[in-house]
């Protein structure tokens, strides 16, 4: 057999490094798809100058991943609009670019899916796969009306049972846009609502930002580009 002269062998190599990279392009379109994440974000879109309170460089910190790989958990909390779920959102792009399994959740979304279980006798199924990813991103809490029936546990109860099973084993991800004192009303039980808050603070990395809402400010902008004025504000 010839050896291959110089041109063919670079030829060769070029392929399968292309072959290489078309792989991975879809291994990591397949965990995006898998993960849940509906709306794709990027921190290269994130409007820095708008919050300029946010510490920037404990939010960069974040996408070495380095969190996941130490079992941390993250709490991002703020008003609506403020850059939360934008963050959490580029961050699930980031892991899956770096080959991470991951869920990505809302909060309502997450627990609806686990009363589904109630209903149907999958619950400790249902909670098992939430337990299992490396990364999970529940987004939202405070967002969206929790449904209960009396004979069933709480929404506070399921949180944290999934938080105590994952606690040290596996990094959650949390976005609040309530107050956390406002957790235990929210989530129908102040004590267990109390007792997740615990978890969170002994293991996770908590970012605040104190800011506008940036949705507020765009539809601002619109509404002043077409002459109008936003519901509570008088037209200049």
């Amino acid at each position: 057999m010839k050896d291959q002269n110089p041109g063919e062998l670079e030829a060769t190599e070029r392929l399968l490094a292309v072959a290489v990279a078309i792989k991975r392009e879809r291994s990591v379109e397949w965990r995006i798809t898998g993960s849940g994440l509906k709306e794709r974000k990027s921190m290269a879109a994130f409007d820095w100058d708008f919050q300029p309170k946010l510490d920037r460089r404990a939010v960069e910190d974040l996408f070495t991943l380095a969190f996941i790989e130490h079992h941390e958990d993250l709490l991002v909390t703020g008003k609506c609009g403020t850059g939360k779920s934008h963050i959490l959102k580029a961050l699930v792009i980031k892991a899956c670019a770096q080959e991470w399994m991951i869920r990505y959740a809302r909060c309502v979304d997450l627990i609806d899916h686990l009363y589904a279980g109630l209903a149907d006798g999958s619950y400790e199924r249902r909670m098992k796969s939430w337990c299992r990813p490396p990364f999970l991103v529940i987004d939202d809490v405070g967002l969206g009306q929790l449904k209960r029936r009396d004979d069933e546990p709480t929404a506070a109860h399921m949180l944290f049972t999934l938080l105590d099973r994952r606690h040290n084993k596996a990094t959650t991800a949390i976005t609040s846009n309530i107050k956390l004192s406002a957790w235990g009303k929210y989530l129908g039980d102040a004590t267990l609502a109390a007792a997740v808050l615990d978890r969170l603070a002994a293991t996770s990395i908590r970012i605040d930002i104190d800011g506008p809402s940036y949705r507020q400010h765009q539809a601002r902008q619109r509404a002043q580009q077409h002459g109008l004025a936003l519901p509570g504000e008088e037209a200049s």
